[in-house]
Parts: structure tokens; C-alpha cells; sequence
């Protein structure tokens, strides 16, 4: 592929070579072509005819598959997070590799992606029924993208990808963290209390930790002495599965204060793990189920909304959990940057744009204290200093 760059006034037309096999970097050959930018484009025009090849045929053509996986995905992989990369891996090899992934670089052709993404809309499922159309639509992200990339190196012409006729999800209502009261709160957790996981929901509430990040403890995260819980590793579902990552940011790895309270309940869940006779070793994992093995994540957004129903509360999410507490703590006059930082943002301004409109009775206390700032001392002016003030002003 060859393409024009100019520089100080002058043209030169740069022609990619692929990687060289021994150093893993692009081969680039440059040409000269002065300061008239049409012969610029002629020489361009003519080494792209000269370059240009009949379509590999062959059962050594390199395949959408194999480039995938090859050279797309560990090329993905050191630029996205850790659970997007597995996610991107899973699809290739669940969808993509099995079926378009066969096919040479530069025999694919848009009817195929058609014919594709139709078959994953009917059966591609794992039980024979069809995908959702937002999973079919990332899956041709990923094909698009790879083949743009193929097409800017030079291995294929075009990107079939960009006319195939993939589903678009339908965009669904973004909806706003619900929240409960304190008093809504306390009557959650008495309802909860009787569950053997009941540790996992105490300790949610009271720190506002994620699913994953309850999930992905392990004991020797908590230092009962300095009465701290280190989190810094999460455990995401991804295609059914249970599969520990690290903290998806620098801020989300922290450390929290534990109360008392939590503390005790943390103590009495490690003697009953003992009685069962799972392990409560330092690397040992601290939320398990009842066979021993580390708890999925969807496991305990489900067991939330069985006790939600048996309470007769208001219906939230598990997620929702996390935003009682920060909203609660932003209420009780705890400062923003301290609610940021045991959230493990980024930054307070997003703490502050998260929760803001969930206390609206925060703005009209704002008022009314501003107003008592500047009340009058008598009917006529607010005090000494403001009436002298305003006689200066009027003399003038």
C-alpha cells in the first residue's frame, strides 16, 4: 500500500512492506517525488498497480482467523483493559474463528459477513437459539475493525466490513443509580442477616465495594490490626464463566477503613468457613459458595434480589447498594473527596456529578444557609458595617 506524505514543501510517497519476520517492526520504503504533489499520486498510483496481486486462493492464505488471533488480538490486548481483551478472545473463538474466520484475508466478501451475521441472529447461541443483536453487533465491530487494519497494511483492498448489514441494538433508556433511605437500609440488612451470605451483603453496604471487587477478595486482603480491606484484584462473568482480573484502574485499588461492626461479622463468617472445612488461608479466596470454590459474581446479584423481593423494599439493583452508600455518606456531610476515593474514582468531579441529583434537598439547605449568611440584624439593614456601607454609597 502506498500513500503521500508531504514535509517542508516536498512530497514523498511511502510504500508499506508488512513486519520483517526478524524484528517484529513495519518495513516502510520511501520515495521522493519533489514538490508537485501530482507526481506525487502518479508514482503512487503506479507502485500500488505494480504491488497489486490476484487474490490468494490457496490453503496457505493467510486466513480472518488467524489474523485475529494472531496479529489483531495481542495488538488489542496492551491497549484495553483486561476484561475487554478476554472478551474480544472469547468471541473470536466462539463466533468468528469457526466459520468467517476460515476464510483467506482476501476472499471474504460482504455477502459472507451477511450470511454470518444472519445465522448468529437465528442459532448462533449456545443452545441453538439465536444472539442478542448487541452481541452480534460487537462481534462485527471486531471483524471491522481487523479487516480496516488489514486494509491500511495492505493485505486486503477494502473493508467488506463497512457495507455488510449487521443489527444495531436498540438503544435502551439510561437510567439514573436508585438508592434506598437509611431506615430502608437497615431493614435490607435484618431481612438479609439469617443467610449464610449475609457477610458478602453487610460488607457491600458498608463500604459500597462492586460485585466483582466482593467476589475477588481473598483473606490475607484484610488486616484486622490496622483495620483495613485492601482491594485490588475484581471477578467479572464473562460467557457464563468466573474469571479473576485486576482492578480495571489505578484508583479502583485501594484501601478501606472497616467499623467495628463489619469487622465482627467478617471475624464470625472465617470461624463458620473453619466448621465447613473450606480453607481461610492469606490467598485463600473469602466469599465461597457452599462446595468451597470462589463465589460467581451473578450468584450474589441474584441472591440481592431474592431477599429484595422477601423484604417487600423497593426494588434496586445489587449495583444500587453502592450508591446507597455513597449517597448516604455525601448526606451525613461526609466530604466529597473522601466518598472518591473509598469509591475508588477516578475523580471527585465524577463522585460529584454521580450523586448530586440524588439528594435534592441538599440545594435547598444550601439556600437557606446562604441566606442566614447574610440575614439582616434589623428589619432595615444586616448589620453595622453593611449600613455604613450603604450611607457611603448614597452620599455619593
Amino acid at each position: 500500500m502506498a500513500y503521500i506524505i508531504s514535509r517542508s514543501n516536498r512530497f514523498y510517497v511511502v510504500v508499506y512492506d508488512g513486519v520483517d519476520a526478524a524484528t517484529g517492526r513495519e518495513r516502510r520504503r520511501w520515495h521522493s517525488a519533489g514538490t508537485s504533489r501530482a507526481d506525487a499520486e502518479a508514482i503512487a498510483s503506479s507502485i500500488t498497480e505494480t504491488n497489486r496481486v490476484p487474490i490468494p486462493r490457496g490453503r496457505d492464505a493467510l486466513t480472518l482467523g488467524g489474523y485475529l488471533t494472531n496479529t489483531w488480538l495481542p495488538e488489542r490486548q496492551r491497549r484495553v483493559r483486561a476484561t475487554t481483551a478476554y472478551r474480544y478472545g472469547w468471541m473470536i473463538e466462539r463466533y468468528i474463528a469457526p466459520t468467517v474466520g476460515q476464510y483467506a484475508l482476501r476472499s471474504i466478501r460482504t455477502e459472507h459477513l451477511n450470511d454470518f451475521y444472519t445465522a448468529l441472529i437465528a442459532s448462533g447461541g449456545q443452545h441453538g437459539d439465536g444472539l442478542a443483536a448487541k452481541t452480534v453487533h460487537e462481534v462485527h465491530l471486531i471483524v471491522r475493525s481487523a479487516l480496516g487494519q488489514t486494509t491500511e497494511q495492505g493485505l486486503t483492498r477494502t473493508n467488506v466490513a463497512l457495507r455488510a448489514q449487521r443489527p444495531r441494538p436498540n438503544a435502551r433508556p439510561r437510567r439514573g443509580p436508585e438508592t434506598w433511605t437509611a431506615n430502608e437500609l437497615i431493614v435490607f440488612i435484618a431481612t438479609a442477616e439469617g443467610h449464610r451470605l449475609y457477610p458478602a451483603l453487610h460488607l457491600t453496604a458498608t463500604t459500597g465495594m462492586r460485585r466483582g471487587e466482593i467476589a475477588g477478595l481473598r483473606w490475607g486482603d484484610w488486616n484486622a490490626g490496622s483495620h483495613q480491606l485492601s482491594v485490588s484484584r475484581s471477578r467479572q462473568a464473562l460467557a457464563g464463566r468466573s474469571t479473576e482480573f485486576a482492578t480495571k484502574t489505578r484508583t479502583s485499588r485501594r484501601c478501606l477503613q472497616l467499623d467495628t461492626t463489619t469487622e465482627h461479622v467478617l471475624e464470625g463468617w472465617r470461624d463458620r468457613q473453619r466448621v465447613d472445612g473450606h480453607r481461610v488461608g492469606t490467598r485463600d479466596t473469602m466469599f465461597t459458595n457452599s462446595g468451597g470454590e470462589p463465589l460467581h459474581p451473578e450468584s450474589i446479584s441474584q441472591l440481592f434480589g431474592r431477599i429484595v423481593a422477601r423484604s417487600g423494599l423497593p426494588h434496586i439493583r445489587f449495583h444500587d447498594l453502592r450508591h446507597t452508600h455513597s449517597s448516604l455518606l455525601v448526606a451525613a456531610g461526609i466530604p466529597v473527596k473522601v466518598v472518591s476515593e473509598r469509591l475508588g474514582h477516578a475523580h471527585p468531579s465524577f463522585t460529584i456529578h454521580t450523586y448530586q441529583h440524588l439528594l435534592p434537598g441538599m440545594s435547598a439547605e444550601a439556600a437557606h444557609r446562604f441566606a442566614d449568611l447574610i440575614k439582616p440584624v434589623d428589619s432595615k439593614y444586616p448589620h453595622p458595617a453593611a449600613k455604613a456601607q450603604l450611607t457611603d454609597h448614597a452620599d455619593r
